[in-house]
């Protein structure tokens, strides 16, 4: 008979053990997984700004990225790539919230039909309201955007019935709500596009049972027509970038995270072959003395991208990634010219935050 109950328990249970005290490059708080992934499995990413992190180490460790949106081939890499074409699975830009993805689903299959679907921005040219910074200039015309938006319906739809495995990372719960009709939209009205008008438009703030309930949906609707599909649900670490509450950003962050955490761990038990993967843990943790954040305290920096990603790839997908992407006192040309490649990315990411453009007041 034990004395207690915590006698013989493994050392990641107790937090003393931890090797990420001594080391913080040796925290692992992932534990055991539900599933693992083959390298010629189709696998579709969504979610806040941070998922992009995903395909691409996906991409670069030679896993099957599923891109089910594809530009014209007369079209140049460089232009493709700007007009953010094999960023995404499609080209639906950041999905913040679970009532986002929701809607994608429902509008993707005929299931929501919004009141407003087009904004103009800045310079009169349409925008797609719900995804105004995919299509840089906005579109010549509104003919053209709605033929975008077909095309790209279609590509959602061939994701959801093509993929093996769907990667998801939760990243906000405030969001501006259309009175008329419920829509949910990745950005307030008059910041990237549309006009703000209060008596339209309102704020509201999911809480975890409307999270946790428009994640159900997604995961209930998906698996209806794609029965095998396995989903890993993260929380995205970055920081608000501004709140509509009369308080602190970061208040509002800690509540967000929060909830999301929450909502996560509650859809995670309902069903099978949902795992919850803790980038939040990892990048948040104290064992990381901050040192995963840049110098704005809300920016990823690259070794964190690095720690949470070779723990996704040893888990996931059988894979050492460690060694490749380590901090070395004495490094190479090679892999200078590596570390200001991943730089270049990290901007180009930073740029495709929809988040972002709230700052440009």
């Amino acid at each position: 008979m034990k004395k207690h109950p915590y006698i013989g328990l493994p050392d990641r249970q107790f937090w003393k053990n931890e090797k990420g005290i001594r080391e913080p490059s040796l925290f692992d708080p992932v534990g055991k997984v539900s599933f693992t992934i083959g390298k010629d499995e189709p696998v579709v990413t969504a979610g806040s700004c941070f998922a992009q992190h995903v395909s691409r180490y996906l991409k670069e460790y030679g896993f099957n990225f599923h891109v089910a949106e594809h530009p014209h081939p007369m079209v140049a890499p460089k232009l493709a790539q700007k007009f953010n074409y094999g960023l995404f699975s499609a080209r639906y830009g950041n999905i913040y919230t679970a009532r986002q993805l929701r809607q994608l689903i429902e509008r993707a299959y005929g299931l929501f039909i919004p009141v407003e679907d087009i904004w103009l921005d800045s310079t009169g040219r349409p925008v797609d309201s719900f995804r105004p910074q995919i299509h840089p200039g906005g579109f010549i015309s509104v003919a053209e955007l709605h033929q975008d938006r077909k095309v790209h319906l279609h590509a959602v739809r061939n994701a959801v019935e093509n993929m093996a495995v769907f990667v998801f990372t939760l990243g906000l719960t405030e969001a501006w709500i259309d009175k008329r009709d419920g829509a949910v939209f990745p950005l307030a009205p008059g910041v990237a596009g549309g006009k703000w008008d209060p008596g339209q438009f309102q704020f509201h703030n999911f809480d975890v049972r409307e999270v946790a309930e428009d994640m159900q949906w997604s995961v209930d609707f998906i698996r209806q027509i794609n029965p095998a599909v396995r989903i890993i649900i993260t929380v995205s670490p970055v920081p608000l970038n501004a709140t509509a509450l009369d308080r602190h950003v970061f208040v509002s962050t800690t509540y967000s995270k929060s909830v999301l955490r929450i909502a996560a761990e509650v859809l995670c038990k309902a069903n099978s072959k949902c795992d919850y993967f803790p980038s939040y843990e990892i990048i948040t943790s104290p064992y990381a003395r901050g040192a995963y954040f840049g110098p704005d305290c809300r920016e990823i920096a690259a070794d964190g991208v690095s720690h949470v990603m070779s723990l996704f790839l040893k888990h996931y997908g059988n894979i050492d990634a460690s060694a490749r992407h380590a901090k070395t006192p004495e490094k190479d040309v090679a892999s200078e010219v590596q570390d200001l490649h991943f730089k270049k990315m990290e901007a180009n990411i930073e740029i495709l935050c929809d988040e972002e453009a709230i700052n440009n007041r």
